[in-house]
């Protein structure tokens, strides 16, 4: 599927670990942040180029799902969503260090170019089957990270909800619905593979 990508919505700090393994509070409410949809790459087994010079680069998996229409209120998760991948959040760690500390938007360490890669995308199976499936990182071969929906702060129609009551959702918009704990360095050289359940959706290496 070659999908329209129009807003990119993310949430920050969803997985209670994640949270902790940062020294962050956990939030009462979603923390949404945005990418512009320029920093969206397709994880395709090439080459993706990232900043160089500018500190520490994280890699952080997530599950992505993709609104099929505008949300209105009242609607399910299945009926707003008609597919689903898996992406990573590239984030310039030092410099979203320095800018938190200044009460700064997140955008200079969040929205550089290639930091929203996408795997391929898969029809929506229901927020039921998303919840039970697990998703890996895989680092140059070794696993980093393992999560699943059901272990979210907030489940994905509380994310949909959030979104679409204060933001709005339309058709094209996707969100990155948040990382579980494990996240670390991703330097030149390294790969990355990302697998839902059994099945490999995509891969990179850090050019």
């Amino acid at each position: 599927m070659t999908a329209f990508i129009n807003n990119v919505y993310c949430v920050g700090r969803n997985y209670k670990l994640h949270a902790e393994e940062l020294g962050n509070a956990v939030p009462e409410e979603p923390m949404i942040f945005l990418k512009p949809n320029h920093a969206v790459a397709a994880l395709n087994g090439e080459s993706l180029a990232l900043p160089q010079g500018q500190g520490t680069i994280h890699f952080e998996g997530e599950i992505v799902i993709r609104a099929a229409r505008d949300y209105t209120p009242g609607m399910s998760v299945n009926e707003l969503v008609d597919h689903m991948a898996l992406g990573i959040d590239f984030t310039l760690r030092d410099v979203q260090s320095v800018i938190k500390a200044k009460g700064h938007p997140w955008t200079a360490a969040k929205g550089f170019k290639n930091s929203a890669p996408l795997s391929a995308w898969l029809p929506f199976p229901g927020n039921k089957e998303v919840e039970q499936t697990p998703f890996t990182v895989m680092k140059n071969g070794t696993q980093v990270q393992r999560g699943q929906a059901s272990d979210m702060i907030f489940s994905l129609q509380q994310i949909v909800d959030y979104i679409g009551q204060h933001c709005g959702l339309s058709e094209g918009d996707i969100v990155f619905t948040g990382t579980p704990e494990g996240v670390g360095p991703a330097e030149q050289g390294d790969t990355f593979e990302l697998i839902w359940g059994e099945q490999s959706l995509g891969s990179c290496e850090i050019g």
